[in-house]
């Protein structure tokens, strides 16, 4: 047959079945429903609209005095005194607990020992009654003295004088803290591969330097999430100062304001307000040190799937970014069965 407009000959075309697609027997795949995704985030978004709802129209709250009362000195000085005891007793708890840790590794029975009693008393007991203890130190030791052990004393200190109510709320938040992370840092440390410390002796390294420079960085990916979740944690326990008895922190700020003026409600939800706002910014803080430490190992990083060289094509990815960096150019690539991917930097041989 001739093509009359242009004068060519037409080209015979494919069979096109009777129902019009090109494809014979082609497979048109439904979505999966899940209706119950559905149901559930509209049931949600209705309790949280209760919830938003019930907080904007209860009088109870009294939202204008909240704000009154939101950045008041007062208050603002015990934000500052919160975050200072916080600081403070997890620097404490942190030194102290490394320092238990590695008595724990120790093979001197007496250091090992020492390290399980400590841990023990300080878990065992209630943080309110040692802070209790801590205020009571005057009267249980009127003087601090400094000599011989049994023998001459070579000069003294008035307990009440050096053991100030800031500083005995510091040493009960920070030597309780340190029992609990002792027990953190010792599971991270347990968590690097022995055979790395016994290669680095073999290198001629001393122990010191070896947990310095080979397993603390390791461990650290283990150790920051749990201490991360004590320092948020340490933040609301400085709420329970007052047994020393401590009255500057945020907390007993609060409670003075509440007292005076007898409108607990909104001074509560201020106290709340502050917490969550400080809360929040250490977890963005603990997010950073997590991704730090955690380079190699993250779930969440680049990569295809979303996760660091664990979609399709993570390792011909993994792969070329060696091939690009030029440290072995004879390298293969391949993809994720096992098949050559392409050249790299030098090809397969």
């Amino acid at each position: 047959m001739s093509d009359l407009a242009g004068g060519r000959a037409a080209l015979p075309g494919p069979a096109v079945p009777p129902s019009g697609d090109p494809v014979p027997d082609r497979i048109h795949a439904v979505p999966v429903r899940h209706p119950g995704r559905w149901v559930s985030a509209v049931v949600v978004l209705v309790l949280a609209a209760m919830v938003v709802h019930a907080l904007v129209t209860n009088d109870k709250f009294d939202w204008p005095t909240v704000g009154k009362y939101l950045f008041n000195e007062q208050v603002v000085r015990g934000v500052g005194w919160t975050l200072w005891l916080t600081v403070a007793s997890m620097v404490l708890g942190i030194v102290l607990a490394v320092l238990l840790a590695i008595m724990r590794r120790s093979e001197n029975p007496v250091m090992r020992y020492t390290s399980w009693v400590y841990i023990w008393f300080f878990r065992g007991t209630p943080i309110y009654t040692q802070l209790v203890f801590w205020g009571l130190i005057s009267v249980l030791y009127p003087k601090i003295s400094l000599g011989v052990p049994f023998g001459p004393e070579w000069f003294h200190f008035t307990t009440t004088e050096l053991v100030t109510a800031s500083r005995a709320a510091i040493l009960g938040l920070g030597l309780n803290e340190a029992a609990y992370l002792a027990e953190i840092v010792r599971a991270g440390l347990q968590s690097v591969d022995r055979g790395q410390e016994e290669a680095s002796r073999a290198l001629g390294m001393k122990d010191s330097t070896i947990l310095r420079r080979i397993v603390l960085p390791q461990a650290m990916r283990v150790i920051v999430p749990p201490t991360g979740n004590e320092t948020i944690s340490m933040l609301k326990t400085t709420s329970l100062v007052l047994a020393v008895p401590f009255t500057l922190d945020l907390q007993f700020a609060t409670n003075a304001i509440a007292s005076r003026t007898f409108q607990a409600i909104p001074l509560l939800v201020v106290a709340a307000i502050w917490y969550l706002a400080i809360t929040s910014v250490l977890m963005v803080g603990q997010h950073y040190l997590e991704r730090y430490y955690g380079r190699g190992f993250d779930e969440h990083g680049r990569g295809g799937g979303g996760r660091r060289g664990h979609g399709p094509g993570g390792r011909a990815l993994r792969q070329e970014a060696i091939a690009e960096a030029g440290t072995t150019p004879e390298i293969a690539v391949f993809d994720d069965m096992g098949r050559p991917h392409g050249g790299g930097a030098g090809g397969a041989r």
